[in-house]
């Protein structure tokens, strides 16, 4: 399966999540044969949970199934770029690679100043690279960028 495929799963995970209350942010994980082992939509408005973002749920929950060296072989795909917290996240599960459809920044631009998603401008490339461990990133996926958009338009916009 292509990258691409995984993210429109990423989308209609992020569909989801609004249809359940939440941020419109979905994440997967896949393993190193291209299986989807996990999905996780934002769960922050619902639960309260500052740290409810899909990515850091997705890994917090991986790493009570799996042990480190197999999620070193796995892919964490999300709509947008992993935020900082969900970066350190990642980075302590072991999973390794991470696959994103668009920036911190592209999201930044939508958000703006909006108090629910005060977004930092520190790529995840940066966080990975200041510690001990090579994690392989891909992204953005420009090409995806009106389909990623769309829920996001309309869920920042409302």
């Amino acid at each position: 399966m292509s990258h691409e495929y995984y993210l429109k799963k990423c989308i209609e995970i992020s569909e989801r999540s609004v249809r359940n209350g939440n941020t419109p942010f979905g994440a997967l994980l896949v393993d190193g044969e291209g299986k989807v082992l996990l999905e996780q939509e934002n769960v922050e408005l619902t639960t309260g949970r500052c740290t409810g973002h899909a990515e850091t749920e997705l890994v917090s929950r991986a790493s009570m199934l799996y042990l480190k060296d197999f999620l070193k072989d796995c892919t964490l795909y999300s709509t947008f770029e992993p935020c900082a917290m969900c970066s350190g996240a990642i980075y302590w599960s072991n999973v390794g690679k991470v696959v994103y459809g668009l920036s911190e920044e592209s999201l930044l631009e939508l958000t703006g100043a909006d108090p629910v998603n005060p977004t930092m401008s520190l790529p995840c490339r940066k966080v990975f690279a200041s510690g001990q461990k090579w994690i392989e990133v891909i992204g953005p996926f420009e090409n995806m960028r009106d389909e990623i958009m769309k829920i996001h338009i309309d869920y920042w916009n409302k």
